[in-house]
């Protein structure tokens, strides 16, 4: 806002030059790239439509977190791929580590060798 002027005729003005602006109620807003996450809690969103051209400003408490890439295999998988294909334990862990924790994948890798 600029200091000084009133909201309302802040908002006609904008209005009068084609700019919407709408407030979001937003929680939380997770910003993913190729390697990590930057995450704002308590955010303040705002959505601005510009002659057809829509933007975002989003302030908040802002931190850094990195993307966990290794799949989460379980014992329940193991066990279906070892009834299915017949090898070890450790061969189908490896198995699903090599395929991302695809089941399907693994167990037809297994069944091909």
């Amino acid at each position: 806002m600029m200091p000084g002027m009133n909201p309302r005729q802040m908002q006609q003005m904008m209005k009068k030059m084609g700019i919407q602006q709408q407030e979001i109620d937003a929680v939380q807003v997770i910003i993913r790239t190729e390697d990590k996450e930057i995450v704002l809690d308590n955010p303040q969103v705002s959505k601005v439509n510009m002659m057809g051209q829509k933007t975002w400003q989003i302030v908040g408490d802002e931190y850094e977190r990195s993307l966990d890439t290794t799949p989460d295999i379980n014992e329940e998988d193991i066990q279906t791929i070892i009834d299915q294909t017949g090898v070890s334990e450790g061969k189908a862990k490896e198995a699903l580590e090599e395929t991302n924790g695809d089941l399907a994948e693994a167990i037809m890798k297994l069944s091909d060798e």
